[in-house]
């Protein structure tokens, strides 16, 4: 006995270009930090000397040769939009992931300093500054296993 189809079913994914949810996106950029962190063999909790560090996990974008990370939460009020920046009595770092580069980075609460946003660059700058870049290599979510983090 044999069976043959009939009629070929195809099925097609049709995948639409849509805004990601600031939701989504932080869900996306949690979950890669993780990720991240179990391939360095670190735990998901951030276990660093000398103790466990609460990390906040941000999305980045990236913008020509700069990934940009905001350093503040937003949330919705009956009065707008409001913005909020970290303090150490909330988080001890930030992480960020840049799902372009499929890359995750990490700033310790020091390294903020009441910024806004983190710029961080991959190559260097057309007009050949070479002072106050940040390097996104040097604040690489790679450099928690050596310890060698941060400019």
């Amino acid at each position: 006995m044999s069976i043959r189809a009939t009629n070929a079913v195809r099925s097609v994914l049709y995948i639409e270009n849509m805004e990601w949810s600031t939701d989504r996106k932080g869900s996306i950029a949690e979950s890669a930090i993780a990720h991240a962190a179990i391939k360095l063999g670190l735990s998901v909790i951030f276990d660093l000397d000398p103790g466990l560090v609460r990390v906040q996990c941000k999305w980045a974008t990236l913008h020509d040769d700069v990934v940009i990370i905001l350093c503040y939460s937003c949330r919705r009020t009956r009065d707008g939009l409001t913005k909020k920046g970290y303090s150490s009595n909330e988080i001890d770092a930030l992480a960020a992931y840049c799902n372009d580069l499929d890359r995750c980075f990490y700033f310790p609460m020091g390294w903020l300093d009441g910024r806004a946003t983190i710029q961080l660059r991959l190559r260097p700058a057309r007009n050949n500054q070479q002072s106050g870049i940040n390097w996104a290599d040097e604040c690489a979510f790679e450099g928690l296993q050596s310890g060698g983090l941060g400019p």
